[in-house]
C-alpha cells in the first residue's frame, strides 16, 4: 500500500513520462518500483533504513534503491521528487542535494503532509531553483514544482554537520550532528543518568539507537577497550556517529540496522537511549520490540541498560522479557532500567 504522498505522485505520474528520476527521502512504500513502466528509469534514496528495506525487496529492473545520505556515485535525472522530511531541518539538505542530481532545467517535485511544514517550501528552497508553484492538494497532502533554473552550488557535506564540544560525566568530547538529527548541544538528562550510573563494562557492547554517537564516545572516553558496535535506522545519524568516532581518534563499528535484526552474535553488553519517536508520532513500538530481542543478544553474563522517560511503560514489557524490572537510578523525569543475565 502507498502512503498518501506517494499515492499523490501516482495521481500526477504523467509528470514523469519517459523521465529518469529520483526519489529522494523515500516512503514506507514500493512506490519506486510502481513508477516503472511510466518513468524509464528510478532510483530511490531512502535516508531511514526500514523504508529502504520495503522498497529494495521489490527490487525490478531499471530500478535502483540505496540507502544512506547521498548517492554513492554522481548521476544526473529528468525528475527529481523530494519527499518533505518529518525533521523541517533537513529538507534544505535534501533540496540541495537534489540540485547536484538534476539535469539543468531539470524538475523538482516535492510533496509531503499539509501539516509537516511543507508550506513554507519558498523559503527552504536554494536560489538556483525557481518559484515552486503547487500542482495538486489531496489526501491530507501537497505537491509542489519547481525546475532548476542555475547551476547548483558546488557540494560541501561538512556545511551541513555541526562540531561542538559537550561536557559528560566521561570527560570532553567532541560531537559532530549532521542536519537533522536532534541536538540542543548540551548532553540530554536521560543520557546524562545513564551515564552517571553504568557499571564498568568489558567486551563486546552494542549501543542501540546510537544518534550522534553520544554514549558510544562516553563508553570508549572511559574504556578505550571496549569493542563497540553502533547501529541506528537514520542515515544522518549513522554519518553523525561516523564524524564524531573520528573527531575523537577513536574506533568502531557503525552500520545500519531495523531493531537488532542486522546485528550479529551476542554482547557483553546492551545500552540504549531508545528513540520512541517515529516520525511526527510517540510510540513506544521501537523500544517494545528492542527489549523484546534483546534477551537473545545477551551473553550468559551480560548486562543491558536503558534509560527512558519514567512516564512511559517499559516496565511491564521489561517484566516480561526478563522476569523482573530493576531500576538503577531514577529522577522526576527518567528512569535507568538494568538487567543482567544470571542474576
Amino acid at each position: 500500500m502507498l502512503t498518501n504522498p506517494s499515492q499523490l505522485i501516482v495521481r500526477n505520474i504523467e509528470l514523469l513520462a519517459n523521465h529518469k528520476v529520483l526519489l529522494l527521502n523515500i516512503e514506507a512504500d514500493t512506490l519506486g518500483s510502481e513508477l516503472l513502466g511510466t518513468a524509464t528509469e528510478v532510483t530511490a534514496l531512502a535516508l531511514d533504513f526500514n523504508h529502504f528495506n520495503q522498497l529494495v525487496c521489490h527490487g525490478r529492473p531499471g530500478l535502483k534503491v540505496e540507502f544512506g545520505h547521498e548517492l554513492q556515485a554522481q548521476d544526473s535525472f529528468d525528475s527529481v521528487v523530494v519527499f518533505f522530511p518529518k525533521a523541517k531541518s533537513l529538507a534544505p539538505y535534501l533540496f540541495n542535494l537534489a540540485a547536484q542530481y538534476l539535469k539543468a532545467g531539470g524538475q523538482l517535485l516535492v510533496c509531503g503532509e499539509n501539516k509537516g511544514g511543507i508550506k513554507s517550501l519558498d523559503k527552504l528552497l536554494p536560489g538556483c531553483f525557481g518559484q515552486a508553484h503547487k500542482l495538486d492538494n489531496a489526501r491530507h497532502c501537497l505537491l509542489y514544482l519547481s525546475q532548476l533554473e542555475e547551476q547548483a552550488p558546488a557540494w560541501n557535506l561538512d556545511s551541513w554537520i555541526q562540531q561542538y564540544s559537550l561536557p559528560t560525566p566521561a570527560g570532553e568530547l567532541v560531537i559532530c550532528n549532521a542536519v537533522g538529527v536532534f541536538s540542543d548541544r548540551r548532553l540530554d538528562e536521560g543520557t546524562a543518568l545513564l551515564l552517571d550510573h553504568l557499571p564498568r563494562l568489558h567486551g563486546r557492547v552494542l549501543d542501540f539507537g546510537c544518534g550522534a554517537g553520544v554514549i558510544a564516545a562516553a563508553l570508549l572516553k572511559q574504556q578505550p577497550e571496549l569493542t563497540l558496535e553502533c547501529v541506528d535506522i537514520n542515515a544522518m545519524a549513522l554519518l553523525s556517529c561516523q564524524r564524531t568516532m573520528a573527531a575523537n581518534g577513536m574506533q568502531a563499528k557503525i552500520y545500519p540496522s531495523d531493531g537488532l535484526a542486522q546485528t550479529e552474535g551476542r554482547y557483553d553488553a546492551i545500552i540504549s537511549n531508545p528513540p520512541f519517536h517515529d516520525g511526527l508520532k510517540s510510540t513506544t513500538d521501537i523500544a517494545t520490540r528492542f527489549v523484546e530481542h534483546s534477551a537473545a543478544k545477551l551473553s550468559d553474563n551480560g548486562q543491558w541498560h536503558i534509560v527512558a522517560n519514567r512516564h512511559l511503560p517499559y516496565a511491564d514489557t521489561i517484566a516480561n522479557v526478563f522476569g523482573k524490572v530493576q531500576v538503577l537510578a531514577e529522577n522526576n523525569k527518567y528512569k535507568v532500567y538494568h538487567h543482567r543475565c544470571g542474576k
